[in-house]
């Protein structure tokens, strides 16, 4: 905890909103069987402006949507924001088959008997968790009434067959969403009005930097410039569709300078985090052309990480 609230303090975050989340914490401790639900984000969430709007969003028993193109850091602010309040996470990925008994829960036998076997949004909202709805506007149409229901602000589920669920005080939920995904749709505006929305900028170079450093403290001066650069250049192709986003992967970036780490090229490194994600040829030539300009192939990871 203590790092992650250096990281925002460091970043200029209003001090009454940090407080405000530590009285949060006190007053909605987290059950001990719940504790290895509240997980330590992998880096930091960098972005005062947009983490104290969502922040004070939550404080106010608000839920969020995060929404902007690909690589803008959607998932990484919303595991950040459910371990800076101490809250149990549960996330939800939609899909084709994700309807209202994969989210509510099903019925099993147990015990000589039929009982429910509580499916996320249920556990969410009994114990106080942040549920965090990924990809939500791939939900189809059984889904999104369980959604209206979770999200409504009587915060209450009805069951059909069993109790009603009334949600946790602490409960909320998060949902984030990419613009032109296969299997996509417009969310209706009875689902868009139960959110605040947030749109997500794009990652600019000085916090790609702040990141890699942060997850690559050995990082060399040369090799950090030169593979921000990298992912700058690819955001910039995608923006004016030069190029599709499935190169401009931020994990993928991530996992190659792992692999890279441990001792692999940097450019055969990049070939499977970068350039391979492009199943066309035409693409995936003219991705490899962008990071030959900033990868040479005789570097090394010596080259990258002191």
């Amino acid at each position: 905890m203590r790092d992650i609230f250096k990281s925002l303090k460091d970043q200029g975050v209003n001090p009454y909103i940090l407080d405000e989340i530590l009285r949060f914490r006190e007053k909605y401790p987290v059950e001990p069987q719940l504790k290895e639900r509240v997980s330590l984000p992998e880096i930091p969430y960098y972005g005062r402006e947009i983490f104290e709007m969502a922040a004070s969003a939550l404080l106010e028993g608000e839920h969020l949507l995060l929404t902007g193109s690909k690589a803008t850091g959607k998932n990484i602010l919303a595991e950040n924001l459910a371990y800076v309040f101490g809250r149990p996470a549960y996330n939800i990925s939609f899909h084709v088959n994700t309807d209202s008994s994969s989210l509510i829960g099903t019925d099993t036998f147990r015990n000589q008997e039929v009982q429910l076997r509580k499916g996320p949004v249920y556990l969410c909202g009994e114990n106080g968790g942040f549920g965090i709805f990924d990809e939500i506007n791939m939900a189809k149409n059984d889904a999104v009434s369980v959604l209206h229901a979770t999200l409504d602000y009587r915060r209450v589920i009805d069951v059909p067959g069993y109790d009603r669920i009334k949600l946790h005080e602490a409960a909320r939920f998060i949902g984030t969403m990419n613009y032109g995904y296969a299997g996509t749709r417009e969310l209706n505006e009875a689902l868009i009005s139960r959110f605040l929305v947030i749109e997500m900028p794009s990652v600019d170079g000085d916090t790609l930097e702040l990141i890699l450093k942060d997850l690559f403290p050995g990082f060399k001066e040369e090799g950090l410039r030169q593979v921000t650069g990298l992912f700058m250049d690819l955001q910039t192709k995608a923006a004016n569709n030069e190029i599709s986003t499935k190169p401009l992967d931020l994990r993928g970036l991530i996992g190659a300078l792992k692999t890279v780490r441990a001792g692999l090229s940097p450019l055969q490194a990049v070939r499977m985090g970068i350039v391979n994600k492009s199943f066309d040829l035409f693409e995936r030539e003219m991705v490899e052309d962008i990071v030959m300009t900033r990868i040479p192939a005789q570097w090394t990871a010596k080259d990258i990480f002191e």
